[in-house]
């Protein structure tokens, strides 16, 4: 399949100058899927059977392969996007507009030697971001470079950042100390506080900032509103169902029919409005569809 970043980033040149980007990993092999009745026999039958597949592939040297691409945003243009595909994790950008550009290929090339060292404790965060890479002020991407660390700390520990698999590689390392499973050596006998006079390990790790950091200016009224439903925010809803094949169209109306037809009669009716108002035929079918499932039931 393949993969989309949902948050936009920055990338930041040396000069300091930002360019609002969206990443796309566009698999080599091909899409494939399930159909939903093949779905639901292999959950039951043989529930690994994808993890098996890439492991196994990998092991025959046939490597999976993404190539990686880039949809770039101007900051004047970002200006004009800022309250609408810029912050809204549920809009894409118009390929039109933002074009898509070559960047390079992500390939998976060795399998772990052992899955719970190498896999169960990875600690993966939207706040993991190399010199060039900065967060955008997207609304949902702040809560999670609050929220991911947190995460971690419950699941793995205080020291989450010392396991081997999340350990940075270079020399350098932050100034976290004590907590439960420290195995780093915890400082040794450096002081634990910035600028001392004693040297020591902690001395050296002075925090300065970087000249190329993007900076910008913020203002506005603090508040609470409430998110009206707009036109936007159906339109692509209703192009994706629109750019499908007939057998495609046919199995996402069967899968939303299979789920929706069992909610309660005043939220299928809420929800019926909505696919209705992204596309009518869409909505019809799938209203034509939970009708004839009810109906069974009776």
């Amino acid at each position: 399949m393949n993969g989309y970043s949902s948050h936009t980033l920055k990338l930041v040149n040396a000069e300091g100058r930002v360019s609002y980007v969206k990443w796309h990993f566009k698999t080599d092999q091909g899409i494939r899927n399930f159909t939903a009745e093949e779905a639901s026999k292999l959950a039951g039958s043989d529930p690994d059977w994808a993890t098996r597949d890439l492991f196994e592939a990998i092991k025959r040297k046939e490597y999976p392969i993404w190539s990686v691409y880039l949809q770039v945003m101007s900051e004047e243009q970002a200006k004009v996007a800022q309250g609408s595909i810029l912050q809204d994790v549920t809009k894409v950008w118009p390929h039109p507009q933002f074009p898509l550009q070559a960047l390079g290929r992500m390939i998976l090339n060795r399998n772990p030697e052992n899955y719970f060292a190498e896999v169960e404790q990875v600690a993966y965060s939207p706040g993991h971001l190399i010199p060039g890479i900065e967060a955008s002020n997207d609304k949902m991407l702040q809560g999670r470079l609050f929220s991911y660390p947190d995460t971690h700390r419950h699941r793995l520990g205080a020291n989450y950042q010392q396991i081997p698999v999340n350990r940075a590689k270079s020399l350098a390392f932050n100034q976290q100390r004590d907590g439960p499973m420290a195995v780093n050596g915890n400082g040794g006998p450096a002081p634990n506080y910035e600028p001392n006079s004693v040297g020591g390990a902690f001395s050296v790790a002075v925090v300065s900032s970087k000249k190329n950091e993007n900076r910008f200016s913020v203002n506005g009224v603090v508040a609470r509103h409430p998110v009206p439903l707009r036109d936007a925010d159906f339109t692509q809803a209703g192009r994706l169902y629109e750019i499908q094949g007939p057998e495609a169209k046919t199995r996402m109306v069967s899968n939303v029919v299979g789920h929706l037809s069992a909610a309660k009669p005043h939220i299928r009716a809420r929800q019926l409005a909505h696919f209705k108002r992204a596309n009518p035929e869409m909505g019809k079918r799938i209203e034509q569809g939970i009708l004839g499932r009810t109906s069974n039931r009776l």
